[in-house]
């Protein structure tokens, strides 16, 4: 739901819903067994407290068709942690044969590394694929420091780099996306060297208020009211942690996610899933992340970057409008720009068969060129749907 600069208030909503259902429910059974209240109001109450536990069930019905190949959060057993010189413990995994292509993927807010599920389904047959949890979220640590800024992603970024051995590909999504490009900011000297290229996608290049729905009214309210809204997150963040578990549970916050990061192709498991990594993650944290996006601009950035860059945008992508994108695209020299069509924010979930075969045919393309012999073009796998 962080995928909206204002999906916070909407969230908070629905965490205010669920506390409430879950109160009632609770002073209406206590107070039939007190005497103050009817045999209807128990029933109510018992009603209410199941809802409060079991609702996301019915919920599930209505956010779309079944899927035969929902994400799971499978982990690697070939995995590394990185130590950072503020004491940050970088979770890294590794996929596929260790001779491959190396692509390097950073994951969005609300996330960890799992949400890469379809790239190591349809990718990880052809290519190393280097996945990592951003600070503070999956089996990452959190900065000793409470530093979430952008600056402070890159830094881990280049970190993880050191462990391709070979030219790689950088893939960010959302969130990730921001940090490759600042990664390309102030890490300019691997961009061609350790860096072959690059792939941005449903990310921008500016504050996200700037780019996202409504951005006219976010980027107004983002002094007055957001960025406060964000230090209350990180004051009662565990207050928050909680009542966002309550709203999975009760299937209220699966609504907004359904229409944050999808545009109605998803399956139900798609959306559960989504739903479910942002529980796992510290509300907190969230908001400082939230807050170093605000203060993140590379435009001046784009037009040098000198590797092979491709840009993936979704033609309903509410959270980053595909206009960023475009501009990008126009911005940085010889680029290429694909977008991923009846696709919301979560393209590479949703359109995953879509926005894996973009990523595979430019990265064969791009990082053959690093290796002589190489063996060209491979066959994508389908996924299930």
């Amino acid at each position: 739901m962080f995928a909206l600069p204002f999906g916070p208030f909407i969230v908070l909503l629905l965490d205010l819903l669920s506390v409430a259902i879950f109160g009632f429910g609770v002073w209406w059974v206590v107070g039939w067994f007190t005497g103050t209240v009817t045999t209807t109001l128990l029933i109510a109450g018992i009603v209410m407290i199941a809802f409060t536990f079991l609702g996301r069930y019915i919920f599930l019905l209505f956010m779309g068709k079944s899927g035969r190949d929902d994400p799971k959060m499978a982990r690697s057993s070939e995995v590394q942690r990185i130590t950072q010189p503020d004491g940050t413990k970088i979770h890294v995994e590794f996929f596929g044969p260790a001779n491959a292509h190396p692509l390097i993927l950073t994951h969005g807010i609300g996330a960890n590394s799992t949400d890469w599920y379809y790239a190591k389904r349809l990718l990880g047959e052809h290519f190393r694929l280097i996945l990592w949890d951003v600070t503070g979220t999956g089996k990452s640590g959190r900065s000793p420091k409470g530093d979430y800024s952008l600056d402070k992603m890159a830094g881990d970024l280049e970190a993880v780099l050191h462990l391709a051995g070979k030219p790689a590909v950088l893939v960010g999504h959302s969130m990730g996306g921001m940090i490759t490009l600042n990664f390309c900011k102030l890490f300019p000297q691997h961009l061609g060297t350790k860096v072959a290229g690059l792939i941005i996608a449903n990310a921008t290049y500016t504050n996200p208020v700037k780019t996202t729905t409504a951005r006219k009214f976010v980027t107004a309210i983002q002094k007055p009211i957001l960025t406060p809204f964000m230090y209350l997150i990180i004051i009662l963040s565990p207050l928050f942690w909680l009542m966002t578990w309550m709203s999975y549970l009760n299937g209220t916050s699966l609504i907004p996610n359904r229409f944050s990061t999808f545009s109605g192709r998803q399956t139900r498991g798609q959306v559960d899933f989504m739903t479910l990594l942002q529980c796992l993650c510290s509300q907190g944290v969230m908001a400082k992340q939230m807050l170093g996006m605000f203060k993140y601009d590379v435009t001046e950035t784009l037009p040098r970057i000198t590797v092979p860059t491709l840009l993936i945008a979704a033609d309903h992508d509410r959270g980053c409008n595909p206009d960023a994108s475009v501009y990008m695209n126009q911005a940085i020299p010889g680029s290429k720009l694909f977008i991923c069509q009846a696709s919301g924010h979560g393209a590479m979930i949703e359109q995953n068969e879509q926005f894996m075969t973009a990523v595979s045919e430019f990265s064969h393309e791009v990082l053959s060129s690093h290796r002589s012999g190489s063996k060209g073009q491979k066959t994508l796998k389908k996924a299930k749907r």
